[in-house]
């Protein structure tokens, strides 16, 4: 399931607004959303894209279509189990896209949390999911630390920022 074309054009705006440096993504698949975090990194002259993908035939194919696009020099593909890769990461995480197994959104949230600041977009897709539920039911408590609202475009996407 690729982001929506809607959902991809407000993923670029955000990047665009919010300006960056550091946009990790997990969940890359084919990598329809990254391209769309990807384009408004280059657009905005400045970042990176880290993505992180289980399958080893999804990655490749991503691979190949960032490099087709000329958008491979902005995105770094991460392989294998995000819990994993995504827990050597030392550098501040500026925007997080939550699109991978639904089940694991919160424990990728977890796990990053001591690298998100204050005013960092946190975004998740496909709200209408009960797999879902439990980092949905995290991130709209604000005594998690954060102030959400889901925004209806397709299946739904959950915009939140750390407070």
């Amino acid at each position: 399931m690729p982001i929506s074309a809607d959902g991809g054009k407000l993923l670029y705006n955000l990047i665009r607004a919010t300006k960056p440096t550091c946009v990790v993504e997990f969940g890359t698949s084919y990598g329809i959303s990254t391209l769309h975090l990807a384009a408004a990194v280059r657009d905005n002259g400045t970042g990176q894209v880290i993505t992180t993908e289980m399958s080893r035939t999804k990655a490749a194919s991503a691979r190949t279509t960032f490099a087709a696009t000329g958008l491979d020099d902005v995105i770094t593909v991460l392989e294998g189990d995000a819990l994993q890769t995504l827990a050597a990461l030392r550098e501040p995480v500026d925007f997080l896209f939550l699109d991978g197994w639904k089940d694991l959104c919160l424990p990728v949230l977890e796990l990053l949390e001591p690298h998100i600041a204050p005013g960092t977009l946190v975004v998740a897709d496909d709200v209408v999911l009960p797999s879902l539920g439990p980092y949905l039911d995290y991130v709209r408590d604000t005594a998690n630390g954060y102030h959400s609202v889901t925004f209806p475009v397709d299946d739904g996407l959950e915009i939140s920022c750390r407070l």
